[in-house]
């Protein structure tokens, strides 16, 4: 029984990775770290810590310096964020959403990202969300299960009757580990271990989910 759906954002509701990127890249030109698109695909689905921690690739800084150069990454990131507009949902996600809200199926965000809730709004997706879970809401970022044991308790449901769509292989194994079904959107090599997958939004059935 499905009684919650459970999304991802990034790569799931909106596509916000190129401005992570783009973020990120200023950032360590600036400091003179390497960084490119290859080492750019290890950051999906992670948390800002981890993140850094990647593009550092081993080189040790203050927690001080850290903090500085994430809190720098995230301001480059958020003016970024207000060229988003409704037009930025990825393709068949509003109108899965409004179908979810139909069948009083439970609707709730499990994001690693501290920005979901602005992003969200300047989607004009609030309303259709019972429960928002983001990078504030939990101290364990994916793969733990934390974020999605958080937004299923926030919903009042039981992991076992909730189903998360994902794009990221971290978020794919926070949600087994929460004991949850999870719908996988992306190449096999990624997301192959979900109970179902996807190419990418668009091919998303409900039906077959459901059946």
């Amino acid at each position: 029984m499905c009684k919650a759906f459970v999304f991802d954002l990034d790569g799931v509701i909106t596509d916000t990775a190129e401005l992570h990127y783009q973020a990120w890249q200023r950032m360590a030109d600036e400091e003179g770290f390497v960084f490119d698109r290859e080492i750019n695909e290890q950051l999906r689905g992670v948390s800002r810590q981890a993140s850094l921690n990647i593009i550092l690739a081993g080189h040790k800084l203050s927690e001080t310096r850290a903090n500085e150069l994430m809190e720098r990454k995230n301001s480059y990131y958020v003016a970024l964020l207000n060229t988003l507009s409704p037009k930025d949902i990825l393709p068949g996600m509003e109108s899965l959403l409004l179908e979810l809200n139909a069948r009083n199926i439970k609707v709730a965000l499990a994001s690693a990202s501290k920005n979901a809730r602005p992003i969200i709004h300047r989607l004009g997706l609030t309303a259709l969300f019972d429960a928002i879970g983001d990078g504030w809401s939990v101290s364990r970022s994916k793969p733990a299960p934390d974020v999605f044991l958080h937004a299923a308790g926030q919903v009042g449901v039981n992991a076992s009757d909730c189903i998360v769509v994902e794009d990221a292989q971290a978020g794919v194994d926070a949600a087994i580990l929460a004991g949850m079904r999870v719908v996988g959107i992306g190449p096999s090599e990624r997301v192959g271990h979900a109970t179902w997958r996807f190419d990418h939004t668009a091919a998303l059935d409900l039906s077959n989910i459901l059946a």
